[in-house]
């Protein structure tokens, strides 16, 4: 059975407001939630990046079912592995069963801060295997001294840690990112519904392991004042490739989402109020194989957005 969660969009909303959208996600009939991790926005208009440990922690207090997880972090450059792992095993004994750590290769908008080099993917698809491998084996709770290619982490020890560990979601679109989800990950996080991905995901060891996928919407009273808000709060949608993960700083996205249209941008995003084409988008992830699907409502109108879904979408996806 296919589960629906919502996308806390951390770029366009402050701490204070996710928390409270984070309850309501969960009132509405949400089961589960992703939260975006970035130091930036893509483009100032958004206008927010709160920190997201501190944010989950507010979550925790307000939800009692649902289900989060970061959506998602990169533990290989602006935060040691070390620190991420004592974060997760916070986050996951402040909300016991409810909490998995999504993980990915990250971006150069948020990474670059540090001052370090920004590496080709390779590397950073390297960095990350060793990083998931260092943060399980904290999670163990024993007293850890390893030097990697990488990280080096030198009698450490996390002492507040959950009955379980979180499992790690791994998020990718290429080939070599895809192979290591199944291979080293505990789910697959995807933007794409590419029945193609989870075929290789599953193949390369990830069967029987969740796999979920985001879909962009707007929903607003009508598809042009969506588009227009698609437009204002979320162009970089256009942009392809590399791109999302190459350029560095937020004027650089600002520069290359202003050859953004709105007719292209509502080819990328389900905009406007009607069932059937919400549907339809949910329907692709499913028929690619995607068990839970997520839903990242662009633009302020949060509440209008919530109140669609519980009385003209949940209610038929869940066969009521």
């Amino acid at each position: 059975m296919t589960e629906f969660g919502y996308a806390l969009s951390s770029e366009e909303h402050g701490p204070q407001d996710l928390v409270r959208y984070a309850s309501l996600a969960e009132q509405t009939g949400f089961t589960f939630a992703l939260i975006s991790d970035h130091y930036h926005p893509w483009i100032s208009r958004q206008g927010h990046s709160p920190f997201v440990w501190s944010v989950i922690g507010g979550i925790a207090q307000v939800t009692d079912k649902l289900q989060l997880g970061t959506g998602v972090t990169c533990p290989i450059m602006r935060i040691h592995p070390a620190v991420i792992a004592q974060a997760a095993a916070t986050a996951a004994a402040m909300m016991p069963g409810r909490f998995f750590l999504g993980v990915g290769t990250g971006e150069n908008l948020n990474e670059h801060i540090t001052g370090e080099r920004w590496p080709p993917h390779d590397i950073r698809l390297a960095m990350l295997e060793e990083a998931v491998e260092f943060i399980r084996l904290l999670w163990e709770g024993e007293t850890v001294s390893i030097w990697g290619d990488f990280y080096t982490i030198e009698d450490a020890r996390i002492y507040s840690l959950p009955d379980e560990p979180p499992p790690i979601m791994i998020a990718g679109s290429g080939d070599d990112t895809i192979e290591a989800a199944g291979r080293v990950g505990d789910g697959f996080i995807s933007t794409s519904p590419k029945a193609e991905f989870v075929n290789q995901f599953q193949a390369a060891g990830g069967n029987d392991k969740p796999c979920y996928g985001q879909l962009a919407v707007c929903w607003a009273r009508s598809e042009e004042e969506a588009i227009r808000t698609v437009h204002q709060y979320w162009p970089n949608t256009v942009l392809t490739g590399e791109l999302n993960q190459e350029l560095r700083t937020v004027a650089h996205f600002e520069q290359a989402a202003r050859m953004a249209s709105p007719e292209e941008v509502a080819k990328k995003v389900i905009c406007g109020p009607d069932p059937q084409r919400h549907g339809d988008g949910i329907q692709k992830f499913i028929d690619a194989g995607y068990d839970h699907v997520y839903i990242h409502q662009i633009g302020p109108d949060q509440q209008g957005f919530l109140d669609f879904y519980q009385r003209d979408i949940l209610p038929h996806l869940n066969g009521k």
